[in-house]
């Protein structure tokens, strides 16, 4: 009997750039073991530094869209990252049995400087989502790519 595919859902305030790196990367390590999606309190666009990024490390994320939180399908959810406090904070309320997970990742698209300290600040972004994403949070028992 197949293993029912595990639904996680990333959530950040535009779903611009955090979210999308995490769904991006979920996609990629997840190989059709996860049903991923992401979403935002609202919606900006996908980041074009995000998208540079994570071509940097072979993952295209072009085509994802920018999409804003559907209440219905996160309830259908299994787990739920928030990814910045405003997601943690206002994110609507999930059901008890949808583990619920904050990974306080800082939001490089504040950054200022030269576009290279930029580009640094997106890079730095990617590659914590990446460490998450490939094992867990102390706190939570099993990598979120293994969860059963």
């Amino acid at each position: 009997m197949p293993m029912k595919k595990k639904k996680v859902m990333f959530i950040c305030t535009a779903n611009a750039c955090r979210s999308q790196m995490a769904e991006g990367f979920t996609k990629e390590f997840g190989k059709g073991l996860i049903e991923v999606y992401s979403a935002g309190l609202m919606t900006a666009g996908v980041h074009r530094r995000a998208i540079a990024v994570m071509k940097e490390v072979g993952i295209d994320i072009l085509k994802q869209e920018s999409k804003l939180i559907d209440e219905d399908l996160l309830k259908q959810m299994d787990i739920v990252v928030t990814l910045c406090g405003s997601a943690e904070e206002y994110c609507p309320l999930t059901p008890p049995l949808i583990r619920r997970i904050h990974w306080p990742i800082k939001d490089p698209v504040g950054s200022v400087g030269t576009e290279e300290a930029i580009m640094t600040d997106f890079r730095r972004a990617r590659d914590e989502i990446k460490e998450k994403v490939q094992k867990s949070p102390s706190r939570v028992s099993q990598p979120l790519l293994t969860l059963k």
